[in-house]
C-alpha cells in the first residue's frame, strides 16, 4: 500500500513495476514519486513515503451499529450512535430507579460540569470554562444576554453564510438595539475575509462567526477576525459546532472570548447537548440576563430578589441540566479522544479529496473549497437533479443530506472506509442513469 500524507492510495500487484494510484491512474515505479509529489502539492499533503499502515481507525467500526446495515455518510448532520450509548441509557435509568432524588447530589448535579471539561479538552480549554446547555441557539442568548445594546458600540457583525438559526437570533435582536450588519458573500462556498474584516470597526460590540460554513466546509480564517475585532474592542463568538471532532483548535491559542457547539454531529454525542467556552478572565466580569437557578451562588438557598451569579462556570446555565444527554454525549466524546483530532483530520483530508475528484471526473459541481487546508469534513456535491438524488440514496440506505445553495453532502467520518465513498458515488451515477440525466 501506498501511504501518501496519512493517504491510503492502492497499488495492484503485477509481475510488471507499475503502481496504481487512485484517481491518478497506473505509472511505472519509476514515475510514481513525480506522481505522488503532484498530488502532494495540489492537495497540500506532506511528502510522499511508501511503506505499510494498518488502518487503526477503522478498528472502530466495530463500536457503531448502523455501521453494519448502512453507508453512513451524514457525520455533519448526525454522528453515529456509538454502541456504548445503551449502556449509559441503562446507567440513567438505573440510577433514576435505585437512587431517586439521591442522585441529584451523588452523580447529576456535576454532570454538565463533568462533560464540559470532557467537551473543553478536545479544544484546549481550561478545566471550568466550559458550559453545558441544550442548544447552539441558546448558547448565542446567553451570551447576547451579557451585553448592553442600548450605546453607541451595539452593531453585531456576521456573515450571510452562518447557520440559519443564528441569523434568526441575532436578527431578533433589533429590538434590544443591536444594530445588524449582514455581510454578503460572492458565492455560498468561501466567506469574502477582507469584507467582514472592514465591516468590523469601533462601534462594533459582537462578531459571531461560523468556524466552518455548514453548506460548504469553507474553515474561516478566525484568527485574522479574532484579531481585527479584539483591536477595536468586540468580542468574537465563534460557532465550531461542524468544526469540533474534526479539526483540531485551541482557543486559548485563537483567543477567542466565546466558542460554542454541540456533540450531536462530528463528536457522536447525540442531541440535547450543546457547549458554551467563555475565556476565563472575561467570564467573570459577565453577568448574563438570561439566567436561572442554576446559575445563582447558593442554588439551594432558595433566594428571593436579584439574583447573586455562581462563580463559576454555571453562572452561565439557566435550569434543570438535560441530565439524558449529558450522559449518552460521553460514549462518544471518550471514542473521538481515543481516536485523536489529528488523525481524524488526516484522514478527513484525504476521504473529501477523494470524493472532490470522482465528483469532477463526473463532471459534476462541487461546492466545497479545493484548498484543503480551507476544508473541514464535508463535500457538498450540486450533480444533476441533486435533491431527487438525495432522495433516491436514502432509499438505499446510502445516509446523506441535501441543502439548498449546496447540493448533496457527503461527510465520511474516521470509520468510513474508502470503498464505502467509491460505492456511494457509484450509487449516484447509477440513479442518474436511470433518470437519463447527463451531467
Amino acid at each position: 500500500m501506498v501511504v501518501l500524507g496519512g493517504c491510503r492510495l492502492h497499488t495492484t500487484p503485477t509481475d510488471q513495476p507499475t503502481i496504481t494510484l487512485r484517481g491518478e491512474g497506473s505509472f511505472q515505479a519509476s514515475q510514481v514519486f513525480v506522481q505522488l509529489a503532484a498530488v502532494a502539492e495540489r492537495e497540500g499533503l506532506s511528502s510522499p513515503t511508501i511503506g505499510l499502515m494498518p488502518d487503526a481507525l477503522l478498528r472502530y467500526r466495530s463500536e457503531f451499529p448502523i455501521l453494519e446495515r448502512t453507508t453512513y455518510l451524514i457525520s455533519n448532520s448526525l454522528g453515529a450512535m456509538p454502541r456504548g450509548v445503551e449502556d449509559a441509557l441503562h446507567h440513567y435509568t438505573e440510577t433514576w430507579n435505585t437512587r431517586g432524588v439521591r442522585a441529584w447530589e451523588e452523580e447529576w448535579w456535576r454532570l454538565a460540569a463533568q462533560v464540559g471539561d470532557e467537551i473543553g479538552r478536545l479544544f484546549n480549554a481550561p478545566a471550568g470554562s466550559v458550559a453545558c446547555l441544550q442548544n447552539v441557539t441558546s448558547c448565542q442568548a446567553t451570551v447576547a444576554s451579557c451585553f448592553d445594546f442600548s450605546g453607541r458600540r451595539s452593531k453585531v457583525v456576521y456573515s450571510d453564510l452562518n447557520f440559519p438559526s443564528v441569523m434568526y437570533f441575532w436578527e431578533a435582536q433589533r429590538r434590544r438595539g443591536a444594530r445588524l450588519e449582514m455581510v454578503p458573500s460572492d458565492d455560498t462556498i468561501h466567506v469574502n475575509t477582507q469584507r467582514l474584516l472592514d465591516a468590523i470597526d469601533e462601534e462594533t460590540l459582537l462578531v459571531p462567526i461560523s468556524h466552518v460554513i455548514f453548506r460548504s466546509a469553507f474553515i474561516q480564517d478566525v484568527e485574522a477576525i479574532v484579531e481585527k475585532a479584539h483591536r477595536v474592542g468586540a468580542h468574537v463568538l465563534l460557532d465550531s459546532f461542524q468544526a469540533t471532532g474534526t479539526i483540531p483548535f485551541d482557543v486559548q491559542k485563537l483567543n477567542v472570548d466565546f466558542c460554542t457547539g454541540g456533540v450531536l454531529k462530528w463528536l457522536c454525542g447525540g442531541p440535547g447537548t450543546a457547549y458554551l467556552y467563555v475565556r476565563p478572565d472575561l467570564a467573570k466580569t459577565l453577568e448574563p440576563t438570561f439566567t436561572g437557578w442554576f446559575g445563582h451562588e447558593n442554588p439551594f438557598a432558595f433566594e428571593i430578589g436579584p439574583t447573586h451569579y455562581s462563580p463559576t462556570i454555571y453562572r452561565f446555565t439557566q435550569g434543570t441540566s438535560n441530565i439524558p444527554a449529558l450522559t449518552v454525549a460521553r460514549p462518544g466524546l471518550k471514542i473521538i479522544r481515543e481516536v485523536g483530532i489529528e488523525n481524524i483530520r488526516q484522514r478527513s483530508k484525504c476521504q473529501t479529496a477523494m470524493l472532490m475528484d470522482m465528483a469532477m471526473q463526473r463532471g459534476w459541481r462541487v461546492n466545497t473549497p479545493m484548498n484543503p487546508e480551507r476544508r473541514a469534513g464535508t463535500v457538498s456535491i450540486d450533480m444533476p437533479n441533486a435533491q431527487q438524488v438525495c432522495a433516491e440514496l436514502l432509499k438505499r440506505d446510502i445516509l446523506v443530506d441535501y441543502r439548498p445553495k449546496a447540493g448533496v453532502r457527503f461527510s465520511p467520518h474516521f470509520y468510513n472506509t474508502d470503498e464505502e465513498i467509491s460505492s456511494a458515488i457509484a450509487a449516484v451515477e447509477e440513479i442518474l442513469s436511470g433518470m437519463q440525466v447527463r451531467a
